[in-house]
């Protein structure tokens, strides 16, 4: 069977702007594959994300044809009013009157403090009670204990949305097995983020796919990494970024249960990619909009990750970081980037380490 859903924050681009032709190509493909789950934010790409998806599918396909995910951006909200300001507002933006799927997005330690303050789960509740929230919970971004904690006490939540991969599996940060667990023992419907890690798994090098390739010879790296999370007990849905249409025709296909000799085949795969990999940044951007510097931050650590994985090639990245608009020699170190950071990541601290690599050699 098949659980891929279609995430709406990585949409092909024609310069700054959404290239809502090959939007709409992509989703009709999806939609023709068995696809229906549609995954957006508040915040994805400024609110085009959620004006992409009206376009593309709410104007375009029956209502019972596709499913749509949308969140409420809780750091972002300050009260109930705020809550019902934004609701309206995505209900107009995606052309529908009512989400199939509506969470709370980014639930860490303290943006669960903060919606506990407003009263989110109550918002949510009143939604589901006028049928304009067909299911509710939330994405989360934070440890095993929190997450048991928040399930504990609102049980009303029905589905969690985690970052679940086969790198991140027994990560003692982003502790997605721990994390899977917890919502397995509270019985929640589990909707998989971040599978491919940004994308971080989609292409892997020669030596660490080649174990992988010998076990399914025709299986891209981002099957395995879909496989992988569909594989698990209690998932229903696994969010893939798609933007081009060979995507969509791979990720659509069966995805059969790992054995357990391609568990532990990814799991040795983990081992080798994290021990050529500097940051485990997976490219959300979500850094950007707090940067008083405007560094490209996801750019930045995209060429520091190549120069660790071979470092006898740095003068061929020298140029491309010379082009970047600005670079990691201008962090302040103010932090901010870090606070939101889903992966947390010591943001600053990665930062300096790549400017000590290539500055003086770009100045």
């Amino acid at each position: 069977m098949n659980r891929t859903g279609f995430g709406l924050l990585r949409l092909p681009m024609s310069g700054d702007r959404v290239d809502q032709a090959e939007v709409c190509r992509l989703a009709d493909r999806f939609l023709e594959l068995g696809g229906s789950y549609f995954d957006t934010a508040y915040t994805y790409l400024g609110g085009e994300s959620e004006r992409a998806i009206r376009e593309a599918v709410v104007k375009r396909h029956p209502r019972e044809d596709f499913r749509i995910a949308d969140k409420l951006p809780s750091w972002l909200v300050h009260s109930r009013e705020d809550c019902a300001r934004i609701f309206r507002e995505q209900l107009e933006r995606c052309g529908v009157d009512f989400f199939d799927v509506y969470l709370l997005h980014g639930l860490d330690r303290e943006n669960y403090a903060a919606c506990e303050a407003w009263d989110g789960f109550g918002f949510l509740r009143e939604l589901k009670k006028q049928g304009r929230a067909r299911r509710i919970g939330f994405s989360y971004h934070d440890d095993a204990h929190l997450l048991d904690r928040i399930l504990t006490e609102h049980p009303e939540v029905e589905l969690v949305q985690l970052q679940i991969n086969y790198l991140d599996w027994e990560s003692a940060v982003i502790q997605s097995r721990r994390c899977w667990e917890a919502a397995r023992k509270h019985g929640v419907g589990i909707v998989v983020m971040e599978p491919v890690k940004g994308g971080g798994l989609a292409s892997l090098a020669d030596e660490i796919f080649a174990p992988l390739r010998a076990l399914d010879p025709e299986a891209s790296p981002a099957r395995w990494a879909l496989r992988f999370a569909s594989s698990l007990p209690g998932v229903e849905t696994v969010l893939s970024g798609m933007n081009a249409f060979a995507q969509i025709e791979d990720n659509l296909r069966d995805m059969p249960p790992l054995t357990d000799g391609e568990f532990a085949a990814l799991m040795q795969a983990a081992e080798c990619i994290r021990s050529v990999t500097a940051v485990g940044c997976t490219g959300c951007s979500y850094c950007l909009d707090g940067c008083p510097q405007r560094i490209p931050i996801p750019a930045c650590f995209a060429l520091y990750n190549e120069y660790r994985r071979s470092p006898g090639e740095k003068w061929k990245l020298e140029h491309a970081y010379a082009e970047l608009s600005k670079g990691a020699g201008a962090c302040i170190g103010c932090g901010a980037c870090a606070r939101i950071c889903p992966q947390k990541l010591d943001v600053p601290g990665h930062l300096r380490e790549l400017a000590r690599a290539f500055e003086q050699e770009v100045q």
